[in-house]
C-alpha cells in the first residue's frame, strides 16, 4: 500500500513539473518574439525604417502635419511609443513633418463644389472632408463655409473641410382626406397641387338584401363606371400620410 502511495505521489510531482516546464518554456518563446520599439522621431523616413528592421518591425507614414519645430521630411510622432515591447513584425504608425506652413489657406466661400476643389488643390492642398446643407434662398452646389478658414495661421493639416448647399429635395405635402367627395372637384385639387390621379375603380357593391325576405326581384344591372359625379369611398396614400409633390393618388368610388 505504501509504495503504491508513493507511487502515486511520483507521479504527481511529475505531472506538476511537466506543467510548470511547459508554461515556462510557452512564457519564454513569447517573450523571446517581443522586442522594444526603438525611438523615431526626427529621423528619415529611410533612417527610421533601418532602425526597426533590425527590430523585426515595420512603419508606415499615415499622417502628415505642419511642423516649425521638425524639419521638413522627417519623423514627428510615431505609435506605439519608444521603449513600448511588441511582438517581431509588428507595424509602427508614424506621422511625418511638412515643416512650416508657407502656403496661405485660399478663401474659396461662395465658390463652387468644383472651383473650389481646383483651387485648394491648385495650392497643394488637399480636401479633407465635404458635407451638405439644404438652405433656402442659396443656389445648390455653393461653399457655405470652410475649416480652416482663409488666411489661418495655426494650420496642422494640409487638408480643408467644406459644408456646401444641397439641392432643395421635393415639397413635401401630408395628403388631406377626400372621403366622400366628388371625383371630379378632387381630380382638379390634385392638378392644381401638382399631383397625379392614378387608378380609378368602382368599389364592390353592396349586396342587396335577401330576395325570399323582402319578396322583390333584383334585377342584374350592368358594372356602373367611375365619372365626375362618383363618390370617393377609400383612397391611397392614406389621410394624413406625408408625400412629395408629384406622387400618384388613386381612389375607390361609388
Amino acid at each position: 500500500m505504501k509504495s503504491a502511495f508513493r507511487f502515486a505521489l511520483l507521479a504527481l510531482v511529475l505531472i506538476v513539473v511537466a506543467m510548470l516546464s511547459g508554461l515556462t518554456a510557452m512564457r519564454l518563446a513569447i517573450h523571446g518574439q517581443e522586442v522594444s520599439v526603438p525611438p523615431l522621431v526626427g529621423l528619415a523616413p529611410a533612417d527610421a525604417e533601418r532602425a526597426v528592421s533590425g527590430a523585426g518591425l515595420q512603419i508606415s507614414i499615415e499622417r502628415q502635419y505642419y511642423s516649425p519645430q521638425i524639419p521638413e521630411g522627417r519623423i514627428m510622432s510615431q505609435l506605439p511609443l519608444p521603449g513600448t515591447k511588441v511582438r517581431r513584425g509588428w507595424q509602427v504608425r508614424l506621422a511625418q513633418s511638412l515643416g512650416p506652413i508657407r502656403v496661405a489657406i485660399p478663401d474659396v466661400t461662395g465658390q463652387s463644389e468644383h472651383a473650389a476643389e481646383l483651387n485648394i488643390r491648385r495650392r497643394g492642398l488637399e480636401l479633407a472632408s465635404m458635407a451638405q446643407v439644404e438652405t433656402a434662398g442659396i443656389p445648390a452646389d455653393q461653399v457655405l463655409a470652410q475649416n480652416p478658414r482663409a488666411d489661418a495661421t495655426q494650420v496642422l493639416a494640409p487638408r480643408i473641410s467644406l459644408l456646401v448647399t444641397a439641392p432643395a429635395g421635393p415639397q413635401a405635402f401630408v395628403m388631406p382626406n377626400f372621403i366622400g367627395q366628388p371625383l371630379g372637384s378632387v381630380n382638379r385639387t390634385l392638378q392644381d397641387n401638382g399631383f397625379k390621379l392614378g387608378n380609378v375603380s368602382m368599389a364592390p357593391p353592396i349586396p342587396p338584401p335577401d330576395q325570399a325576405t323582402t319578396g322583390v326581384i333584383q334585377i342584374e344591372q350592368a358594372p356602373a363606371q367611375p365619372s365626375p359625379a362618383s363618390i370617393i369611398v377609400t383612397q391611397s396614400p392614406v389621410a394624413g400620410q406625408k408625400v412629395v409633390a408629384g406622387a400618384v393618388v388613386s381612389f375607390e368610388v361609388r
